[in-house]
This record gives C-alpha cells, sequence and structure tokens, in this order.
C-alpha cells in the first residue's frame, strides 16, 4: 500500500471528492503519535494544498475513479476507528524513559512531562500519581529524544490553566540539538504546534534546557549553547565550556523574542537550576569554568531590559577538572514576599579535600554566601539534591547507593531558613531503577517525588 502512495499522483483531484478530503483534512490533523495515522495526515494536507492550488474538475484518465473513491472512504474509515481525541492521544508504544518533570497547580492537580516512544506526552493526575489522564502527546512527528538524568522534558504551569513544554530533540550530529517548546491554553487537552525557540539553527549544541513561568505569564527559556564554543574552535582559539542563552515571551508562549546571551564559559553539561523572584525575576546558577579550569558555580538575574546581566560567583571550592561532571545544582528562594532576602543553594563539589554535596545561603543584594555546610554520605555516592523552600521553611534531599545496589533518597529540613538543619533521614529505598528525585509542594503539604522503573512514588515529608 505504502509503494502505491507514494507513486499516487495528486492529477486525480475532483470536486466531488471535496468533502471527504475535507473531513479527512480535519481528521488528520488531531493530535495522534501513530506513525500510520500520520502518515495519512501529511499525505491529506498535501492533497487539500494541491486542491486550492489546481482546482480542476476532470480527472486522470490513468486513476479509476471508482477505486479511488472506494480508498479514500476507506482512509476515512481508517481515520475514524483508529484516531481519538487531542485529550485522549496515546502512543503506540509504552516504552518509557525514567526522567520525568512534575509539576502541581492551585486546584490541586499533578502535572508530568515525560518522554514516550519519541514523543513528549503530558499527563495529569487528580489522586497524588495513582492514576493519570490519557497522555496528550505534544510534538506532532516523532523525534530523536532523551529522558535521562539531566536531560529531560520540562513542564509549568501558568495561573489561568496554561501548560507550557520545553524540551530537546537530538539532531543527527554528536552532542547537537534543538530547544522545542509548545503550550496549551485549554487545559491540557490539546498542545499547539511547536516551535524552536533559537533563531540559530545550526546543528550545534543546544541543551539542557530550563523552563520558568512567572505569575504575570512571562515565559522564559534557557539553555547551554555551543555556538561560541563552535565560532572560537573554528578561528583557532582555545576555549573551554559553551554558553547560556535565554529567550522570553511577554504573550504567554504566544511569541519568543530573539535569544539573548546570558553568560560564557558555562560547563557543558550540567543542568541549569532557576528560581523566580517575588517580582517575577528569573535567577539562573549554574557550573561555570572560572580562569584555571575551576568548576565552580555562577549565579545571574535575568535582565528585565536589554542590558547586560551581572555574574556574580557563588561557590569557591576551587574544583579544577578538564571535563564534565553531569551534576548540576539547585536553587531555591530565600524568604518570600516582602520578606525575601536571598537564595538557598545546593550543589556537589569535587575539591580535592572534602569532596561531596554542599549546601549554602546567599545574600541576593550583597551576593555574599554563606559558609558551606557538606551533607550526605560520599562514600555512598551522595549526589544530584534538590531543594524547596516556602518561607522559613526548606527542605532538602538527595540521592545515596548503599549495600546491594539499593538507592536511598535521604532528606533533612530547616526551619530556620537554613541556619540550622535537621539530622538526615531515610526518605525512600528501592532496588528498582531511579530518576532523581524531585520535591513538591501539593494541597498544603510537601511531597517527596521519585519516578522507577515501578511506577512514581510519592511520599509526604514533614
Amino acid at each position: 500500500m505504502f509503494a502505491y502512495l507514494h507513486k499516487w499522483s495528486f492529477n486525480f483531484i475532483n470536486k466531488d471528492l471535496r468533502d471527504i478530503l475535507v473531513s479527512l483534512f480535519a481528521l488528520g490533523n488531531m493530535p495522534a503519535c501513530d506513525e500510520f495515522i500520520m502518515f495519512y495526515r501529511n499525505m491529506i494536507n498535501k492533497t487539500i494544498i494541491y486542491l486550492i492550488k489546481n482546482p480542476i474538475d476532470g480527472m486522470n484518465k490513468d486513476v479509476d475513479k471508482g477505486f479511488l473513491m472506494r480508498f479514500l472512504i476507506a482512509i476515512l474509515s481508517f481515520v475514524l476507528v483508529t484516531s481519538t481525541p487531542a485529550h485522549e492521544a496515546k502512543p503506540n508504544s509504552t516504552e518509557k524513559q525514567l526522567a520525568i518533570s512534575l509539576a502541581t497547580d492551585e486546584q490541586g492537580q499533578l502535572w508530568r512531562a515525560e518522554i514516550i516512544d519519541g514523543f513528549v506526552a503530558v499527563s495529569m493526575s487528580e489522586d497524588l500519581g495513582k492514576t493519570f489522564s490519557k497522555p496528550v502527546c505534544v510534538n506532532l512527528e516523532k523525534q530523536k529524544l532523551s529522558a535521562k538524568g539531566e536531560v529531560r522534558p520540562k513542564i509549568a504551569l501558568g495561573t489561568k490553566g496554561e501548560v507550557y513544554v520545553a524540551w530537546m530533540q537530538n539532531l543527527t550530529k554528536r552532542f547537537a540539538g534543538y530547544i522545542w517548546f509548545s503550550r496549551s491554553l485549554d487545559g491540557g487537552k490539546s498542545f499547539e504546534k511547536p516551535i524552536i525557540v533559537h533563531q540559530d539553527r545550526a546543528e550545534i549544541g543546544h541543551a539542557f534546557e530550563e523552563l520558568s513561568v512567572s505569575a504575570d505569564g512571562k515565559v522564559t527559556v534557557l539553555w547551554l549553547d555551543a555556538r561560541d564554543l563552535m565560532r572560537d574552535k573554528l578561528a583557532g582559539k582555545k576555549r573551554s565550556g559553551s554558553s547560556i542563552y535565554y529567550t522570553t515571551s511577554s504573550d504567554k508562549g504566544d511569541s519568543f523574542a530573539p535569544e539573548v546571551k546570558l553568560a560564557d564559559y558555562s560547563c557543558e553539561c550540567c543542568r541549569i537550576a532557576t528560581t523566580t523572584k517575588p517580582d517575577g525575576t528569573v535567577v539562573a546558577m549554574w557550573r561555570h569554568v572560572f580562569d584555571g579550569g575551576e568548576r565552580d558555580h555562577m549565579m545571574a538575574e535575568i535582565p528585565q531590559s536589554a542590558e547586560s546581566a551581572e555574574l556574580h560567583r557563588a561557590t569557591f571550592g576551587h574544583w579544577q577538572l578538564d571535563g564534565c561532571p553531569h551534576h548540576g545544582g539547585a536553587l531555591a528562594i530565600g524568604g518570600e514576599d516582602a520578606n525575601w532576602w536571598g537564595y538557598h543553594m545546593a550543589y556537589f563539589d569535587g575539591k580535592e579535600k572534602n569532596p561531596g554535596l554542599y549546601y549554602s545561603r546567599m545574600d541576593g543584594e550583597a551576593w555574599v554566601t554563606s559558609p558551606a555546610k557538606q551533607f550526605g554520605d560520599n562514600n555512598k555516592q551522595a549526589g544530584h539534591p534538590t531543594l524547596l523552600s516556602s518561607g522559613e521553611k526548606v527542605w532538602l534531599a538527595w540521592q545515596e547507593t548503599h549495600a546491594g545496589n539499593v538507592k536511598k533518597v535521604m532528606g533533612m529540613s530547616s526551619n530556620d531558613g537554613g541556619k540550622t538543619w535537621s539530622d538526615a533521614t531515610n526518605l525512600l529505598s528501592t532496588s528498582a531503577k531511579i530518576d532523581y528525585s524531585q520535591l513538591l509542594k501539593f494541597k498544603d503539604a510537601t511531597y517527596l517525588a521519585v519516578n522507577t522503573s515501578e511506577g512514581l512514588k510519592l511520599k509526604i515529608i514533614p
């Protein structure tokens, strides 16, 4: 059948077929993750385009009109049977990758973005993750996608039911990618046609995106970008590290401004951490390549105007490394509203003496950090911390590997803005494959969320 379809001439079009074609066009453009259906959709689109450009009353004599009519009706029947509405769009495979993103809304709903068989899929739960709605496919065509470790699709929610998603598509060249974005304005029932957020379309590294949405609906997307690294290499200049670029949308993701460079010399494969100040300013923290090859962390507030950002060194371990540890940090707001004072930071430092996980506070006005506090058991590969704050209450979680390859998520909390901390406790243990942990505010409670090969696990933590 496919061989016949590819040889199919569009010169058969007859005005008597318009109604059938229009119906097929409407059905064929519904989001679906089945490649067979997408083939028909593309074919139907081409047919309609031809019909518009070349309206004729006759048909090609080489085409059997009766067979063609029966064939189109068969396609219509197939699409009717196999297509599902957008809110029930379902991938044709159950192959899932562990790395997911979660978000909660004011209605107590839990939202999930994941990768299923080359598609970004969004689903929602109303029962604390016990069950989820049928996934809605965001991208219209299957892509080469990854969801592992530092790389995963991102999801963020607006204040009026908007659902925003960003992800990285892997391109043919090694380490090359594009950053895509899509939004839903109907509560996640359907998603608009995805767009690439950066104007630079060179097949180079655009990766490790981060997505942020402020209360006023401003959307910010950041990513690691290799364009400057490639430029310097071609010019014969020695350079370490990528750059960080960002773009913003002031109309809830309907359009994006041209990308702007935030910083040079970021570590090539450590995720960016972000938080938002009470006034809506997005703040980023990333592993930076300082002079001498030191890979400590840098912070910056994204400017509200076209002015350059002020960069502030945030950690001082002086870790020298000729490579990327694939180990991004965590960032949370310090205080809230009028009582805002700065930021909480958690990160891995591989410095020669006392490598491991560290926590510190930063005064956001003076940009001065408190003495770093080491936590976690470095002998058990403590890593990949996550932070959550609410006023002066702070939660911190991380992952360790114990005897028998048992994965444990450890945690501790602070009641005084990170000045003092509780003892570390075991929040979750499993022998299953495990994703990095996430902390969520959910119906006035704090939850630890961990995706595993046995399913999503949520647990209330004090």
